[in-house]
């Protein structure tokens, strides 16, 4: 398959308005909410037609608890020694700089890296992502599901170590090179996402909630605050309920976002707003529906979910779904 995919892009032109490089990145964190801090980090550094440069890796001290050690296997006496991120973030963006960063659930990857710059009072070199399961869904990849070992599976790609950081972005290169063949020898589009990057701290001692056994993150980096927060006019219909499959949607219906998206998220946010929806930011047990490409992704609205039974679909199929909300009903 590999053979075949690399066989098609050489004979079809490179479209030129594909990136000049890429940076595949995959950082293992303490855990997945906006105070977490990473501990782990590896890039692959590509050419354009996805060929590896080099590559690097390196631990962080997180100075708090590192986390589910049973998953990512990094301990605290492991970590005790490991350069804090700021002594590190100079030769990381020296890896990121003038490329276009790639990652499989790219916005977590993103979000993460973006929070440690913020509070290292300084900004990463980034300017576009690229999340691969975005680009599977373009390229109609027929995978049983988004996980990382999926997409290696599906081109052969025999993972190590998963949840190591150096492994696994590894694998997601070896499995985004033909990615990257097979979307140029097609003319995809690549579906790339701004990275806005996170400059909101302040001059006092550090606000929010400081993790047991951790330190304070230096700077007063205000927790929770990476993304700007729009104030959206509240919905004037009433919640009728969940959404069922097979069926349109009703304005009123409470529905939350996880995960990357191809389309910008707040583009993606009006326009269900403008449909009459509700945009929620968390997700409980009166939400209508949960929009996620990754809907096997352990994000706390995902897990959400699952124990909630909350509907899950997929960004397509909520674009699709979009085109004909039924008006809410007449009081």
């Amino acid at each position: 398959m590999l053979d075949d995919l690399s066989t098609a892009a050489s004979q079809a032109p490179w479209p030129v308005a594909y990136p000049q490089g890429y940076a595949v990145v995959d950082v293992e964190t303490t855990g997945l909410a906006r105070d977490d801090r990473i501990i782990s980090a590896a890039v692959y550094r590509l050419d354009a037609r996805g060929e590896v440069e080099d590559h690097w890796y390196t631990l962080v001290n997180p100075e708090r608890d590192p986390g589910p050690v049973w998953i990512h296997g990094l301990t605290s006496d492991v970590l005790e020694g490991a350069p804090l991120f700021r002594e590190i973030a100079g030769e990381l963006s020296a890896r990121l700089a003038d490329r276009v960063l790639v990652a499989h659930n790219a916005v977590f990857d993103w979000s993460m890296l973006a929070r440690e710059y913020a509070r290292a009072q300084t900004e990463a070199p980034v300017r576009q992502r690229l999340c691969t399961i975005a680009l599977s869904k373009e390229l109609g990849l027929p995978l049983p599901n988004h996980k990382l070992e999926s997409l290696a599976a599906h081109f052969g790609v025999v993972q190590q170590r998963a949840h190591h950081a150096l492994d696994d972005a590894r694998v997601l290169a070896e499995a985004f090179r033909p990615s990257l063949h097979a979307a140029a020898s097609r003319g995809v589009r690549l579906p790339l996402l701004e990275c806005r990057p996170l400059t909101e701290w302040s001059a006092s001692p550090t606000i929010g909630r400081q993790a047991s056994g951790g330190h304070s993150s230096s700077g007063g980096y205000r927790a929770g605050s990476w993304r700007p927060s729009r104030k959206r006019p509240p919905c004037p219909y009433p919640n009728p309920g969940r959404y069922e499959e097979g069926k349109p949607l009703k304005q009123g219906m409470r529905v939350a976002f996880s995960g990357d998206t191809s389309v910008e998220r707040e583009l993606l946010e009006d326009r269900a707003v403008e449909a009459g929806l509700h945009v929620a930011t968390s997700l409980s047990r009166v939400t209508s529906l949960l929009v996620t490409n990754d809907p096997d992704s352990g994000t706390s609205k995902t897990v959400k979910a699952r124990q909630y039974g909350t509907p899950v679909i997929d960004e397509a199929a909520f674009g699709q779904l979009l085109r004909d909300v039924e008006p809410a009903a007449e009081e």
